[in-house]
């Protein structure tokens, strides 16, 4: 019995000192203005690592740490880290912390651009980061509208939220039509939104900014060309919310003014935390509806998304699944009517900052060209713009493996549409113009004679003209009191496209660290099975501020009446545009990547990736619908007559894509606070689908496109010194094949075409900076931008005399003009102010003056936007912001397309065009509009 006992006594204090044994380190984190910091990585390097994140008060808590010699890690996003070493013996330990503020984030690691996250300083790259703070004053106007505020990066917004254009370093010839993305990608947590794009499918119309995103990283060139699937040009990659262990989160309303009175109203909210066992979740999404920043009669924007996560962590890593849905409508701008070359004034009663021109809202069914046998339709209703869905789920893992192994895989499903609704062109047509009566059905039959204008709606006639006197140069006569607006139509088309694409996406890294080598290598595979459906019908409206749609009717004395449109006021059928194409893409990517610490001082980046891409598809070709009567078989509807239809035959296509870029870094670090860089990269971009989907006149794709080459040196300086930060570098690229083809309309046969391609090469060479200087605690100047000076080095353009008759075709030199739409000198300054609960800033945005096309025939003035904000934290968990963009309503011109008429482009208002008719009107489409926006937080 005494031996028992004394066993028991015995085993108590030894379970007694082993509990001893497991210590609690806690503590709290704040910043310098004493307010507490959360969100905060704390990390123990124990075996293996412990981490806890600080909570709304900045607390944290480090549970069952055996004794031992510890270093303790401190980091957030916008502070210098903490490193401290500690000794844990038997007791509880607590502390206090004060980050101080790292300005730039230069002390921040950085994910994008490398294969293993890096120390910014430390990285031989140009990477910029915005946190959330940052992103919560900027207006919600879309992905572009926020990227405004990344150096060396030019967006136009100018469309919306969708429809945007982004580049960065004059690398910019292929992202001026309908590919604003086309060199760089765009990211969400590491993997591309899309892996393809096309016309009207660029993955700005799958990417949606709200509280799920912590942060966005933007590479600028680079090693974009080993890190990125096809887009050397750069990164930018939208960053989701880091778990935590106590549950939280935030709700945020908002209720704005734009533009003339035009609302917006939105919510979002996330949701985060611990589900016990070393689970953790974070969800949230958003819902916005908003009239829009431009006059229309229908709501411009409507829906929302939903993200979420699930985490496991273990002792090697953790495991994670994450998915998106999206379901969302928005539209996008076309232009305003211009005149005066020299100093752009609105037209025809139009109004830079409020005026969209877009078709009102109605309900039509259009004959669909692929199905007429079996009555199939389309409907159709130009207020849908696009809408947008996306359902991805991915999984992502990172281990451990021992020895200084590590992997790395994220992988993602995605099934996205985008069908478009909408307006394509506004441009003014006379009603003296033949191409008025033209495109009612491509001239069968060309109508003559008394033409009848009623409101589609109401029915009332408009106007009643005559138009037999324009064949002998004479111009229609109105034959009563009503006239039209302008006596003018508006030419243009209901724009149908239904786009979908399937996907899967990759990234698979092993790691290896010795000595003073961090070596990565691994592959990226991607594959998409997409298919795209265009119809384009001609609509008449009215040439005027919230145009009207027209029901047109030809009405001859003794003849039967002909309608040459429907009651909606479409007119010839499906007969403007279709193609109906299909496409499987496969992108698989081998790389390898060494991250050699030479010295203390000296660390060398060495990678090359091999890309291999194939493009397997095919167009179907297509001829107008013949049967007398038209698709009804009645003589008296003639708006049905020309209806483009599969012939049945079809262009295939099938060609591969490889290529081996690589980039070089060297990054030599001065002082702990300073390092010097420099990097040379060559990199390649294959051909988008618009290569072979861009088919309006039958033409088999008998060859392969041109892989661009893009070549770039950079060398830059970071560095941190006591209240002042700042990067710079200056850069140089070139980029080779650029393909180069105008979209024509020959008005004598009513065709549509593109003109063959001619390839061409630009270069830049530029300086861009971004700086911070915080001369007081609570006063902080930020100063960021580029100036740079891009040249069509070598130019020619394909000059089709604006007929498909090759007899008068010509080619243009234009070499050694400075490139269109890149500004000279482009930049942000802002002052923001921070003291206890008040916070305010005031920002000034300037874009200079850039060529309007390769000729250099016009330039697009230099601008100023100034934006400003308030914030008052209420109590400790709300707070309420104002916002205001555009203070001052700044009309700036953002893009120009060319003379204000049917099927005209940017590139075809050469000098001579511009002398000969100094008093044409032409298209421009403006910044968007003031607009004012009140926030409400509530953090938990």
């Amino acid at each position: 019995m005494n031996l028992f006992k004394c066993l028991v006594a015995f085993l108590l204090l030894t379970q007694s000192a082993l509990l001893h044994a497991q210590s609690t380190i806690g503590g709290t984190i704040s910043d310098s203005n004493n307010q507490p910091v959360s969100g905060a990585t704390v990390v123990i390097n124990a075996k293996p690592n412990v981490y806890s994140i600080t909570n709304t008060e900045g607390a944290f808590k480090l549970e069952n740490i055996p004794a031992g010699q510890y270093t303790l890690s401190i980091s957030h996003l916008g502070f210098k880290p903490i490193k401290e070493d500690i000794e844990v013996r038997d007791n509880d330990l607590n502390f206090s912390f004060s980050l101080e503020t790292d300005l730039l984030n230069l002390h921040t690691v950085i994910i994008t651009g490398n294969f293993t996250p890096k120390d910014q300083l430390e990285s031989s790259t140009s990477v910029s980061t915005l946190d959330a703070e940052q992103i919560q004053k900027v207006y919600p106007r879309g992905t572009a509208n926020l990227l405004e505020n990344i150096p060396g990066t030019f967006t136009d917004a100018s469309a919306g939220e969708v429809f945007t254009k982004v580049y960065t370093r004059g690398i910019s010839a292929a992202a001026e039509d309908d590919m604003g993305w086309y060199y760089v990608s765009l990211q969400e947590d590491g993997l591309p939104v899309s892996l393809v794009q096309h016309s009207y499918y660029s993955p700005d119309i799958f990417n949606r900014v709200d509280l799920t995103t912590s942060k966005v990283e933007a590479l600028r060139g680079g090693s974009a060309s080993i890190t990125a699937m096809n887009a050397p040009g750069g990164v930018y990659n939208f960053i989701s919310r880091n778990s935590s262990e106590d549950l939280n989160g935030e709700v945020q309303l908002q209720t704005g003014v734009q533009g003339e009175g035009n609302m917006l109203y939105r919510v979002d909210a996330v949701l985060g935390g611990a589900l016990g066992n070393n689970w953790f979740f974070n969800s949230g999404g958003h819902y916005i509806h908003d009239e829009g920043a431009r006059n229309t009669d229908f709501t411009f924007s409507k829906g929302g998304q939903f993200k979420f996560d699930l985490t496991k962590e273990n002792s090697r890593g953790y495991f994670k699944l994450y998915g998106k849905y999206l379901n969302d409508y928005t539209n996008r701008y076309n232009g305003v009517a211009a005149t005066n070359w020299d100093n752009p004034e609105a037209a025809y009663g139009q109004d830079f900052n409020n005026s969209a021109l877009l078709m009102p809202s109605f309900d039509a069914s259009i004959p669909d060209g692929r199905n007429l046998a079996e009555g199939g339709t389309n409907s159709f209703n130009p207020s849908n713009g696009v809408h947008a869905k996306d359902l991805a789920v991915g999984f992502d893992l990172f281990q451990n493996l021992g020895n200084n192994w590590s992997i790395k895989n994220n992988m993602k499903f995605s099934s996205k549409s985008a069908n478009w609704q909408t307006a394509i062109s506004n441009v003014f047509v006379s009603i003296s113009d033949p191409t008025a009566y033209y495109l009612v059905s491509n001239g069968n039959p060309f109508p003559v004679g008394q033409i009848v204008f009623k409101n589609a709606n109401s029915g009332a006639e408009l106007a009643r003209i005559d138009n037999s006197g324009i064949f002998s140069g004479n111009s229609s006569e109105y034959l009563t009191d009503g006239t039209l607006p302008n006596d003018a139509i508006m030419g243009t088309s209901t724009w149908y496209k239904d786009n979908t694409a399937d996907e899967f996406m990759q990234q698979l890294t092993l790691n290896k660290t010795w000595d003073t080598h961090d070596l990565n290598f691994g592959f990226a595979t991607g594959f998409s099975d997409t298919s795209v459906f265009t119809q384009g019908s001609f609509a008449f409206s009215t040439y005027e501020n919230n145009p009207q749609m027209l029901q047109v009717t030809l009405e001859n004395p003794g003849a039967p009446v002909m309608a040459l449109s429907d009651e909606n006021g479409v007119s010839n059928y499906g007969g403007l545009f279709f193609t109906n194409s299909r496409a499987k893409i496969t992108q698989v990517a081998g790389f390898v990547n060494d991250h050699w610490e030479v010295s203390d001082k000296i660390q060398l980046d060495l990678g090359v990736r091999f890309e291999s891409i194939t493009h397997d598809g095919s167009n179907d070709r297509y001829a107008p619908f013949t049967q007398n009567g038209g698709l009804d078989q009645d003589e008296t509807t003639a708006y049905d007559n020309n209806i483009l239809a599969p012939t049945g035959e079809v262009d295939t296509f099938d060609y591969t894509y490889n290529y081996v870029s690589y980039s070089f870094g060297l990054n030599y670090k001065l002082t702990d606070d300073a390092s010097l860089f420099g990097r040379l990269s060559k990199g390649n971009k294959a051909p988008e689908l618009n290569y072979y989907f861009n088919n309006y006149a039958n033409v088999p794709i008998n060859q392969a496109g041109e892989v661009q080459k893009i070549n770039q040196v950079e060398v830059g300086l970071k560095s941190i010194l006591k209240d002042f930060s700042f990067t710079t570098t200056v850069f140089w690229s070139e980029l080779k094949n650029i393909g180069i083809s105008n979209f024509e309309y020959d008005g004598d046969s009513g065709r549509i075409f593109y003109t063959p391609i001619l390839f061409n090469t630009s270069r830049t060479l530029g300086l861009e900076w971004e700086t911070i200087y915080k001369p007081f605690q609570n006063i902080a100047f930020r100063f960021n931008g580029i100036v740079q000076d891009p040249k069509a080095s070598t130019w020619n353009l394909y000059d089709a005399a604006g007929t498909v008759d090759t007899a008068d075709d010509s080619t243009v030199d234009y070499s050694g003009n400075t490139l269109p739409f890149n500004p000279k000198l482009m930049f942000n300054f802002a002052i923001e102010y921070n003291r206890n609960i008040v916070s305010s800033f005031l920002k000034w945005r300037y874009t200079g003056k850039r060529e309007a096309n390769v000729a250099n025939a016009f330039q697009l003035d230099a601008y100023s936007v100034f934006d400003a904000g308030l914030g008052y934290q209420i109590n400790k968990n709300l707070s309420a912001n104002l916002l205001m963009t555009n203070i001052f309503n700044s009309d700036g011109l953002a893009n120009f397309m060319g003379a204000n008429s049917f099927g005209a482009n940017a590139n075809g208002a050469t000098s001579e065009f511009i002398e000969n008719n100094p008093d044409a009107g032409f298209i421009v489409i403006p910044i968007l509009p003031r607009a004012t926006l009140l926030q409400l937080n509530y953090t938990f």
